[in-house]
């Protein structure tokens, strides 16, 4: 059976039709430890505005039975149960089953391979709770849902409400939860299973973590910072909005076999892996902290006020994005967001914004199945960092102004992008029809260069700019650093503008210091090579990444050699004083030797990563990182046995080293084995894999492409770290066969639901034993393909075209 994808024009006119007023929700879980059934039954209150109308109800898991007002229904076909006859009120009831819970959408069962144990959770963005029970699966048909949720004796519920009546029944409880606030479908959540509980009064709120049992310990290690960064983030999010979060309870489930985190009101749903078995990383860490911050301002963006369909996505997710990184500067101790934002997420959105799959930040959205394809670099951090702009543009005493009047004015409502700018003009003062043209309706990247002429200096635009508030820095030298001498902002309305007030015979010019905008920049020919040479002299974190973005976007483009890129980020990545992008500096400075570097520069850039690691592990806040970037970059059997010595009994350092000896065609095999009896990570299986996926032999190729690729049983959080040791240079005449099984996989790609589409795509997309020509076959492929699935491979083929120009393999 086909599923429709339900079109912006059904979903205007059911919600013209309709109104949702209540969801009861019955779901029994009973049979999931034995089996694959979830069963619902779904009551739904609406009334109609045309009585004896019809439409239809989204259903795509087997109807058992269906009744409107008291009479039965014909079943239906395409995920929908047709409503003919409707009555000014209706009653609508929808038993249902749902077997496919191993890699189908909505819902999932996970067994814990250390003790057997099963867990369940549900995730539905962006209409996937219909695969679990009957409901008008769209974002603007907002209702209270009430959850009765049948589960094992021993099982922990967990929904959006919290704070269930639990009632004993014969080898079973009933968790009855509270009528939820007004959420749409995609808000709502259930998740379940033998669960180790964490809770924590603060500030009002009762705070909730949830994990698998057998990472109880990683849960009770971490839980004070979760609890810490949670209690922060509230209570800024209350002040920045001024409207505090409305639910006292707030709880926190990570799962297994999840990708990334969701939103639900609530009860917010993570992937376990954020559970780091290894002590975390500065980098880590932060992670945590904007994933975290990013799901809770969707309490307000995405859960309190909604858009009323997926072309105001951004609303959501760019929101979200910008939100944590502003909360995290200002209410935690990850001071340093902002940068890590540009080294991480903004360098991701500087290149798909120039290649083939950029569009607008808002766009007409046809069906929900587009919908699936924006949720990219463009929608979150372009949306966040043009977001940032926008708050520079106004002002942020107005910014938040505007914030405070939109949910005061839309609680619990639906909204558009003009509801947005409404708000955001009347608090402020300024017209921002042109700003919103030019920004949110308009695809691709501003980039500026400086002009001077004796003491003027003109910022000059590459085309017709974006109004726009950035800044230019100036430096002069002191020593072997340099220092900030002025910082002048300038408001961007035409290709030409003359910047004012800066000292005369500046050192350096810096083009968007403080990173206040999203465009990119370029240095004159005669600062060109000072670029290179100067960036890591800069005073501040954001200033030398900053001119970093410049030197990678120059890679990117061309413009620069993967050697004098290289170079540059191992000389910044040497000067950083900030821990919180080190590892970013770290992994691109490994990338541009692995994957961007001619055959003949790979083992010499190599190098001086790796001799910039060592140099790096004598700072002993620093010698975790550094000794993981050795483990990826070590090249000779001095660095390898160097690095096992420090490893000591640290096993995710010898798992890493293991990972690289494999990858360089070392005999690892018994010592990986041995390392897996002696691992207490209930995942250990999934590091052992890796090494193997490393290896260069044929027929370990082909088992571990089985088990990724075919049968999937690798978690989806774990599907690019197993890819990446497959893809391996030199290792073409063993990788090419795989090459052609990616090409021929495309067509399916999309199943399991967006998420998994999104990441079986991009992470097994071929990075070597590949050519211009397999570029090129692969575009035409994803021609064919659903849109998440077509969009995410013309972004990554458009990169690993990028890297095979910067190797010297096409033109």
């Amino acid at each position: 059976m086909g599923i429709r994808s339900l079109t912006r024009t059904e979903a205007e006119r059911r919600a013209a039709l309709i109104a949702v007023e209540r969801y009861d929700v019955d779901v029994d879980l009973t049979a999931l430890p034995d089996g694959p059934e979830v069963r619902s039954v779904s009551t739904v209150a609406f009334t109609c505005r045309e009585p004896g109308a019809e439409t239809f109800v989204d259903c795509a898991a087997r109807v058992l039975s269906a009744t409107l007002n008291g009479v039965e229904l014909a079943p239906g076909e395409d995920g929908r149960i047709p409503l003919h006859g409707l009555a000014g009120h209706n009653v609508l009831r929808v038993e249902s089953v749902q077997a496919n819970t191993t890699s189908g959408e909505g819902v999932h069962k996970a067994t814990d391979p250390a003790d057997g144990e099963v867990y369940v959770w549900m995730s539905f963005e962006p209409d996937e709770a219909h695969f679990v029970w009957a409901c008008f699966d769209q974002p603007d048909l907002k209702a209270p849902h009430a959850f009765t949720v049948t589960a094992p004796a021993t099982w922990t519920v967990t929904g959006n409400s919290g704070d269930a009546r639990v009632e004993e029944l014969d080898g079973a409880r009933r968790w009855t939860f509270p009528d939820t606030p007004p959420l749409s479908t995609y808000n709502t959540v259930v998740n379940a299973g033998p669960f180790h509980e964490v809770r924590r009064e603060a500030d009002g709120h009762n705070l909730g973590l949830y994990a698998r049992r057998s990472l109880a310990e990683v849960l009770e290690r971490d839980a004070d910072e979760i609890f810490t960064l949670t209690r922060q983030g509230l209570a800024f999010y209350a002040e920045a909005f001024a409207m505090p979060f409305p639910q006292r309870r707030y709880d926190q489930v990570f799962v297994p076999e999840f990708g990334g985190a969701m939103e639900n009101y609530g009860c917010v749903t993570w992937s376990d892996a954020f559970l780091q078995r290894a002590a975390p990383t500065p980098a880590e860490h932060g992670l945590l902290a904007r994933v975290l911050l990013h799901e809770m301002a969707h309490m307000w963006f995405g859960n309190i006020v909604t858009m009323r369909w997926w072309d105001d996505l951004w609303l959501n997710e760019a929101f979200a994005e910008f939100a944590c990184h502003w909360a995290a500067e200002r209410a935690t101790r990850h001071t340093d967001a902002w940068t890590s934002h540009l080294m991480i997420g903004k360098i991701r959105a500087y290149l798909a914004d120039q290649g083939p799959a950029t569009h607008p930040i808002h766009q007409p959205i046809h069906d929900v199945a587009q919908a699936a394809s924006i949720f990219d670099s463009i929608t979150y951090p372009k949306g966040a960092s043009v977001l940032q702009q926008l708050k520079t543009y106004v002002g942020e005493e107005q910014f938040r102004a505007g914030m405070a009047g939109y949910f005061a004015r839309h609680a619990w409502g639906n909204t558009t992008l003009q509801d947005l700018i409404d708000s955001l003009s009347e608090a402020s003062g300024r017209d921002l029809d042109t700003w919103r043209t030019a920004w949110l309706a308009t695809a691709g990247t501003d980039r500026f260069s400086l002009e001077l002429d004796g003491d003027s200096v003109t910022l000059v635009a590459a085309g017709s700019p974006r109004p726009q508030v950035l800044a230019v820095g100036a430096y002069a030298r002191n020593g072997d650093a340099l220092e900030r001498r002025a910082l002048v902002r300038v408001e961007v309305t035409e290709p030409r503008t003359a910047v004012t007030g800066l000292p005369p015979a500046a050192d350096v010019l810096l083009i968007n210091d403080d990173d206040l905008t999203f465009a990119t920049s370029r240095p004159d020919p005669t600062t060109r090579d000072a670029l290179f040479r100067t960036a890591a002299r800069l005073p501040t974190a954001i200033s030398r990444g900053v001119a970093a973005a410049t030197v990678w976007d120059m890679l990117t483009t061309g413009e620069a050699t993967a050697a004098e890129a290289g170079r540059c980020l191992t000389s910044v990545l040497a000067a950083e004083t900030s821990d919180a992008v080190i590892e970013p500096y770290l992994t691109l400075a490994a990338n541009i030797a692995e994957l961007w570097a001619p055959p003949a520069d790979r083992v010499a850039l190599s190098a001086e990563v790796a001799a910039a690691c060592r140099s790096l592990a004598a700072d002993p806040g620093r010698r975790q990182v550094a000794l993981r970037g050795l483990a990826r970059t070590a090249t000779t059997a001095d660095d390898l046995g160097w690095l096992r010595q420090q490893a000591g009994d640290d096993v995710d350092l010898h798992w890493r080293a293991l990972i690289r000896e494999a990858e360089l065609g070392g005999d690892v095999t018994a010592e990986s084995d041995l390392l897996l009896t002696r691992d207490p990570d209930p995942d250990a299986w999934l590091r052992a894999l890796t090494v193997r996926a490393a290896l260069p032999d044929a027929a370990t190729k082909a088992e571990v492409w089985q088990q990724m690729a075919v049968d999937r049983t690798v978690p989806v959080n774990s599907v690019g770290l197993v890819a990446a040791a497959f893809w391996r240079p030199d290792q073409d005449e063993l990788l090419a066969p795989y090459a052609e099984r990616y090409l021929e996989a495309v067509p399916k790609l999309h199943q399991g639901g967006m998420i998994l589409a999104m990441s079986y795509t991009q992470r097994l997309f071929p990075l070597h034993a590949i050519d211009a020509t397999y570029i090129e076959r692969a575009r035409r492929a994803s021609q064919e393909a659903v849109p998440v699935v077509r969009t995410t491979l013309l972004e990554r083929s458009d990169e690993v075209s990028r890297m095979l120009r910067a190797r010297g393999g096409s033109a």
